[in-house]
């Protein structure tokens, strides 16, 4: 419809009868309907009813487009032609939402608001007929351009001293089937002692080729001057990290561990076990650390054998952090700052409960994770301060920042 004098007069003679609500949405019918026919007559070279020797197509009627916006939903008209095919450059083929509200439902979907919420949502934004559970699939589908990106960046321009791993799980469809993915992530500290997130994958299980996988997709995308890694003792993940990070040493959990004794100890004596244990960890230096284990260890195994034979046998994997800065010890020591990242997580995907297939999973967890390592890089507060950091390469690192950090504390 051209806007001429005559139908702008129609026009208004409509909106004055109509209420504001109706009002604002009949004017965007209106643009939008206008815009529409204007770029098909530049298009095919004639208006409608005009003869041109410009003329490329002719008109043939339309088809119905009902677009949602924030004026609520619009019932638009798309011409179609004798030969060939128009679509105005406005919309978007696959989208029945226009930009506004797509923001919106995207933005709700990452923070972990239920699709019911979302049709609600797009509802009293003004959208009449909501949003489908499909639509918001489609929607959140241009995530995956994004999410991919961060996950291939190069991870070569600095070093990363220290890498965590951890792993959750969440449901997903595979083979028709309701099973558990494992949806594992890298974090890593830089030289300059800020924290990123350096990769993540959904896989059917934590097995040792699921492991070292992933750790050479790290490598390979330019992971380099790993000293330490701290995970849980995943099945294989022990031997994947000797594989692939070469010269890396390995520092098992100690909460988790911690958890792996109490399970073997009766109920009565599991605080003072966990007290005694505790002390390992709270001693001054790395040689006090080791004695003080030896000694905890001969202490329990009167009672606890099985504690006794644990402690000595991951003696080795459980104090790796002795042999570095004292002031990085509390924040090394375990995967505790995965922990918030996984409740993240936890908390978005359980709203979705099973996920359609392992890609919507990944596309889920994968924004989660970039959110997170944005708010990262934009924080003034480093991880681990940039002059510990620099003690790292000194002969003897823990000795270096021994006296400071028990100061501080």
């Amino acid at each position: 419809m051209a806007l001429d004098q005559s139908a702008l007069l129609e026009v208004l003679d409509a909106l004055k009868a109509a209420d504001v609500d109706d009002r604002i949405r009949s004017a965007a019918t209106t643009i939008y309907q206008a815009l529409i026919e204007a770029e098909l007559t530049a298009v095919i070279g004639a208006a409608p009813h005009e003869r041109t020797e410009a003329r490329t197509a002719q008109r043939n009627g339309s088809r119905p487009r009902t677009l949602s916006t924030t004026a609520g939903d619009l019932e638009l008209r798309i011409p179609k032609l004798r030969a060939g095919s128009f679509f105005p450059s406005l919309l978007e083929r696959r989208r029945r939402i226009d930009q506004a509200l797509f923001a919106v439902v995207m933005e709700a979907y990452l923070h972990g608001v239920s699709t019911r919420k979302v049709d609600d949502l797009v509802k009293a934004l003004g959208a009449d007929t909501g949003i489908s559970k499909s639509e918001v699939s489609r929607i959140c589908a241009d995530l995956d351009e994004e999410v991919a990106a961060f996950a291939d960046r190069s991870l070569a321009d600095q070093a990363f001293p220290y890498v965590f791993l951890d792993a959750t799980y969440c449901k997903a469809r595979v083979n028709r089937r309701v099973v558990s993915q494992a949806v594992v992530i890298a974090t890593g500290v830089a030289a300059d002692g800020h924290r990123e997130v350096l990769g993540f994958a959904v896989g059917d299980s934590e097995d040792g080729a699921f492991w070292t996988a992933f750790l050479r997709s790290l490598k390979a995308r330019g992971l380099t001057g790993t000293q330490l890694v701290i995970s849980d003792a995943h099945a294989g993940l022990k031997a994947a990290i000797s594989a692939v990070l070469l010269g890396a040493s390995w520092q098992r959990c100690r909460v988790h561990f911690m958890r792996n004794v109490l399970a073997q100890v009766p109920r009565g004596n599991s605080e003072m076990v966990a007290a005694a244990i505790r002390t390992i960890f709270a001693q001054p230096d790395a040689e006090h650390v080791h004695s003080q284990l030896d000694v905890i260890a001969g202490m329990l195994g009167r009672q606890f054998p099985k504690v006794e034979a644990m402690l000595r046998e991951a003696e080795e994997d459980l104090l790796a952090f002795a042999g570095f800065p004292v002031a990085h010890w509390k924040k090394i020591w375990s995967t505790n700052p995965l922990e918030r990242l996984n409740k993240e997580i936890k908390r978005r995907t359980d709203v979705v409960g099973v996920f359609p297939n392992p890609e919507a999973l990944l596309r889920l967890a994968g924004a989660v994770l970039v959110e997170a390592h944005d708010e990262w890089q934009v924080s003034d507060r480093r991880y681990l301060s940039e002059g510990s950091m620099a003690v790292l390469n000194h002969p003897n690192p823990t000795k270096e920042v021994a006296q400071p950090a028990l100061i501080a504390s």
